[in-house]
């Protein structure tokens, strides 16, 4: 599953803002994935302001929490400098992505493999699951992505994802909101990574209303193609 990773175990981080309606069945569903191997569920509560952090205890989740709210990219930051095992799964604690994919991701993670992505686009989108404005936005992104890097890229903005976790920590991605998946991605293919994707469902929120904000993050990420296109 990891190829030559000399310590197995996976820590799955979730990094949720006031998702108490459905933290606790995304933490179910990744403890019921993972059974058998060496794993733990982190959820890093980043500054919530309702029974997240205990929705996802009883879950059984270890729970890191954040005050105040921090913004996604420090959130995943602080979980995977929290992470116990070697490898790292991303994945939202709204409810979007499905924890039964998780053996799809991790059995594709070996071998020269560095970063898997779980493509939205290659896999099934059940009707709500993305807001058409975001949709074209992010395939929009991801043609821009695969043209200046010479990469092919259909889900940029996927945040489903593993990676091991010091090349994680090697990049120095410093980004702070939404525009994370996007720094992460390009640095990585700046550094010659082997990246796959696979697909994946995505279904309707099941948790609190976005924190994304289309203009806001849409500019940042935006601006985080165009500057690391523009640096070495």
């Amino acid at each position: 599953m990891t190829g030559s990773d000399s310590t197995p175990g996976v820590t799955v981080v979730i990094p949720c803002h006031d998702e108490e309606a459905s933290v606790g069945a995304v933490v179910t569903g990744c403890r019921a994935a993972l059974a058998g191997e060496p794993h733990e569920v982190l959820v890093v509560d980043d500054g919530s302001r309702d029974e997240t952090a205990a929705r996802a205890t009883e879950a059984g989740a270890r729970v890191l929490r954040l005050a105040p709210n921090r913004g996604k990219g420090r959130a995943l930051a602080a979980g995977v400098e929290a992470a116990r095992y070697p490898v790292v799964v991303f994945l939202d604690g709204d409810g979007q992505d499905s924890p039964r994919d998780l053996p799809r991701l991790l059995d594709a993670f070996r071998g020269p493999v560095r970063m898997v992505i779980g493509s939205r686009f290659l896999g099934t989108l059940h009707p709500h699951a993305i807001h058409p404005l975001n949709r074209l936005a992010n395939q929009a992104f991801s043609r821009l992505i695969s043209t200046l890097f010479q990469a092919r890229i259909t889900d940029s903005q996927a945040g489903y994802r593993v990676v091991r976790r010091d090349d994680y920590l090697g990049l120095g991605a410093g980004a702070r909101e939404y525009e994370i998946e996007t720094d992460v991605l390009l640095k990585a293919l700046k550094a010659g990574w082997e990246i796959r994707e696979v697909p994946v469902e995505r279904f309707p929120r099941t948790g609190s209303a976005t924190d994304f904000q289309r203009i806001r993050h849409g500019l940042r990420i935006l601006w985080t193609i165009l500057r690391e296109r523009g640096t070495p």
